[in-house]
Order: structure tokens, then sequence, then C-alpha cells
């Protein structure tokens, strides 16, 4: 059975998780290149004022995903130093 590419933040961390990674592979833990091109797509549009009402929706999806990530990390890098 082939997996189709993760197309979202979230689907891409959930991927991420799903391999139950170590608290080092979680703190190294990058978005592929195209969500991070797609992340400064929305970002300089935002900036631009040039957001449609799907792409602000997608554009927060972002933002909470990345909150979630950098909690997650900080909760990783503490385990780390213990």
């Amino acid at each position: 059975m082939t997996v189709a590419p993760p197309e979202t933040l979230f689907d891409d961390i959930l991927e991420f998780l799903t391999t139950s990674p170590s608290a080092a592979q979680i703190v190294a833990y990058q978005p592929t290149p195209a969500l991070q091109q797609r992340l400064s797509e929305l970002l300089d549009k935002n900036r631009a004022g040039q957001l449609k009402n799907t792409e602000q929706g997608e554009l927060e999806a972002f933002m909470r995903m990345n909150r979630f990530m950098s909690r997650l990390k900080l909760k990783a890098r503490s385990r780390l130093a213990t």
C-alpha cells in the first residue's frame, strides 16, 4: 500500500509522530521543504494583504501546529537535559 505524501503541516506532524521519534528527533524536526515553501508564500501574501479566506485558515492552521511543535520541542529539550 502506497501512502500519499503529507499535504498539510498537521499531516506531516502526524506522520512524523507515528514513527515514535526520540526526544532528539523531535528537537531536530523540520517540515518538508514543500511545506516550508507554502508557509513562505502564505506569509508573503499575508504581508501584502492578499490572503483569500481559505488561505487565512491555512495560515492559522500552520501557526497552531507551529506553536504545538514549539511546545513539544521544549519538552523534548527538557527531557534531553536530564
